[in-house]
């Protein structure tokens, strides 16, 4: 049954938000909550964060006049009362469906998208960059960035907060506090955290004297200048350690009740008339107001449909016949592998959920390292790991990798490290869109010196590859899977060591050569299902590795094919079927080739089969190329 909204249902933008009074703003964001819920049982997304920071967003869009005052938001999981207080309510049920609405911020979506986002530690970097070029137009404006503790692990927001602090932007950055990411969070920094929010005494103290300089400053203007100034005292007598943030320049607050919308909204009211950099440490709830989302918050980060009412996850029933997700076949044989081999060691920045490495940790917490979001530190702390002889399987999604990609070159390349780098998530991604892609892996790595670069077309060849790896006679190594489902429900075999440089063929052919890379292999499978009843035949070869690639296979094929289609779930450019034509010419060949792949753009969002057909990877794609390849009037029946 379709709930009402009164309050919620008559604001179409922050105007309408500001039209009321600040004690009806409890009512909204209540409204606001169950919006959210009953909206994200029935079409999933980012459900915890959000909860979280329901009353944290009316707030600031009570207090600050958007979209001139800018708000850039650190990730984007925490961005849906964000999309529906800002005009898009009415559409939200389009929320990460084709053609429907971003799942994250996007600035070519709504004018109060200050800053495209998805990956995180990004947002202070954006909202000082925003400020200072405010400050060379001479604007005068409120800039906010909403961070969670778990983004701040990222090395990114530490360099973002150290050169904001040498500034005199007018920045506020909110430190959205729960106490976890996805998975909970890890580090010092965390312990810092909790050091400063169960400090009650000081807490207390601290609060009791603003609110008297508050008073006061009515009077003598300079008193809450003097007040932070005592206050420095209080802290260094009070707690272990002085305030991180203070001694990076930043002017202090908090930390608060990010709960009570009230306070929070007469709070950054307040902030708006202090200059220059400031942080406001605002404690919140990941999932608060739904239970079970309280309770487990890990998986109801991003649940999938669930019971509105209950909170039940409306799961896929599986049985003997479901294949098992790549990640679990991933973690699994990790932990396999790691039992007999005592030098290996698994590295995540940030999600052992996940990626499935928490299979291993587990069993093995002292051989697992979850290193917080920070992908830089995860691939050089596993090249020390591999110089002194441990074998580091560095799982890291493949857009996520695009951020360390210089330590992948500098840190582990250039010193011929063992390093196995095992990206989750390559190819389409589905509904976290253009983000969140791994369209670019295979083209990024096989650019570089001494790497192995290798696809599974299945999981059975991903365990192979993966105990290959291990062997670490090979040097770097790099293994992209898909996200989703695998295709075997056997897929425990006996371990193979499958050689660097050596493909498969899979079909005999005479007409066209069909060379493939990884689970697009499937999709070609799939394809040349539906044309055994046609009078042409095609051959179907595996290739398995982009670098080093099989070149007697090759050889083969250029002497016996002057018709060749490459088809890879990747970027075109620079990826796979650049690789086999630069092949053809450095050997002099020539033949009629076609390249399938994701196109020289950013694919949106929408199912991973809305988005293979835009990408003309869908198996009727394929089959449209091949008609195209052949002769005119030859007979192509599609059974």
């Amino acid at each position: 049954m379709k709930r009402s909204y009164p309050l919620l249902e008559t604001i179409n933008s922050p105007h309408d938000l500001k039209q009321l009074n600040v004690e009806e703003l409890v009512k909204v964001s209540s409204e606001l909550r169950q919006f959210i819920i009953d909206e994200v049982s029935t079409n999933p997304g980012h459900f915890g964060a959000s909860l979280g920071v329901v009353e944290l967003t009316v707030a600031l869009h009570y207090a600050y006049n958007t979209p001139f005052d800018k708000i850039v938001w650190d990730v984007g999981h925490q961005a849906y009362a964000h999309k529906i207080l800002t005009g898009r309510r009415e559409r939200f049920h389009t929320n990460r469906r084709f053609k429907g609405l971003s799942g994250f911020p996007k600035m070519d979506e709504s004018e109060y998208d200050a800053f495209g986002v998805g990956h995180s530690s990004t947002s202070i970097s954006a909202a000082l960059g925003i400020a200072v070029s405010d400050q060379q137009r001479g604007i005068s404006r409120n800039v906010a960035a909403v961070i969670g503790d778990g983004s701040l692990t990222g090395g990114m927001a530490f360099e973002a907060l150290n050169n904001a602090g040498a500034s005199n932007a007018n920045i506020l950055v909110i430190l959205n506090d729960n106490n976890i990411s996805i998975d909970a969070s890890v580090g010092a920094l965390k312990e810092y955290l909790v050091d400063i929010t169960t400090s009650r005494t000081y807490n207390k103290l601290k609060n009791e004297l603003w609110h008297l300089m508050g008073k006061i400053n009515k009077i003598a203007p300079h008193a809450r200048d003097y007040a932070q100034k005592l206050e420095n005292g209080l802290k260094s007598a009070m707690l272990r350690q002085s305030n991180l943030f203070e001694a990076l320049n930043f002017r202090y607050f908090g930390p608060i009740d990010g709960h009570d919308v009230v306070h929070v909204a007469r709070l950054l009211h307040d902030l708006k008339g202090i200059p220059g950099p400031k942080l406001l440490h605002v404690l919140t709830t990941k999932g608060k107001g739904f239970k079970q989302a309280e309770e487990n918050q890990t998986e109801y980060h991003a649940p999938g449909k669930f019971n509105r009412e209950t909170g039940e996850l409306i799961r896929v029933k599986k049985d003997a016949d479901t294949p098992p997700l790549y990640q679990d076949v991933f973690g699994q044989t990790l932990l396999e592998l790691a039992r007999t081999n005592d030098k290996i060691v698994g590295i995540t920045p940030a999600m052992p959920t996940g990626c499935s490495l928490k299979i291993m940790m587990d069993e093995m917490p002292e051989r697992t390292f979850d290193v917080g979001i920070a992908e830089q530190h995860a691939v050089t702390f596993s090249a020390g790991l591999a110089s002194q002889g441990m074998v580091p399987f560095c799982n890291i999604y493949s857009s996520f990798m695009q951020r360390a990609y210089d330590q992948v070159i500098h840190d582990v390349a250039l010193q011929n490290l063992p390093v196995v780098f095992c990206l989750d998530r390559g190819g389409l991604v589905g509904a976290d869109g253009p983000t969140h892609h791994g369209a670019y892996d295979l083209a990024y790595m096989r650019s570089i010196p001494g790497m192995t670069v290798a696809a599974p077309m299945d999981e059975i060849e991903l365990r192979h590859m993966m105990y290959t790896a291990q062997l670490s006679k090979y040097g770097p190594f790099s293994i992209r899977y898909p996200r989703g489902q695998g295709m075997h429900t056997d897929w425990k075999k006996p371990f193979v060591e499958l050689v660097p440089g050596k493909a498969r063929k899979l079909q005999d052919g005479t007409d066209v050569a069909i060379l493939t890379i990884g689970h697009a292999g499937n999709l070609v499978r799939e394809a040349l299902q539906k044309l055994k009843s046609a009078k042409m035949t095609f051959a179907h070869y595996d290739m398995r590795y982009v670098k080093p690639l099989d070149e007697t296979c090759l050889h083969e094929v250029f002497r016996h094919f002057d018709k060749v289609l490459t088809v890879e779930d990747g970027t075109l450019m620079g990826g796979f079927g650049s690789a086999i034509v630069e092949f053809m010419c450095d050997n002099a060949y020539t033949a009629q080739i076609k390249r399938l792949g994701i196109p020289d753009e950013f694919i949106e969002h929408g199912t991973q089969q809305e988005l293979y057909k835009v990408c003309g990877l869908d198996p009727d794609s394929i089959i449209a190329a091949l008609r195209g390849m052949v002769k005119p009037g030859v007979l192509f029946n599609v059974g």
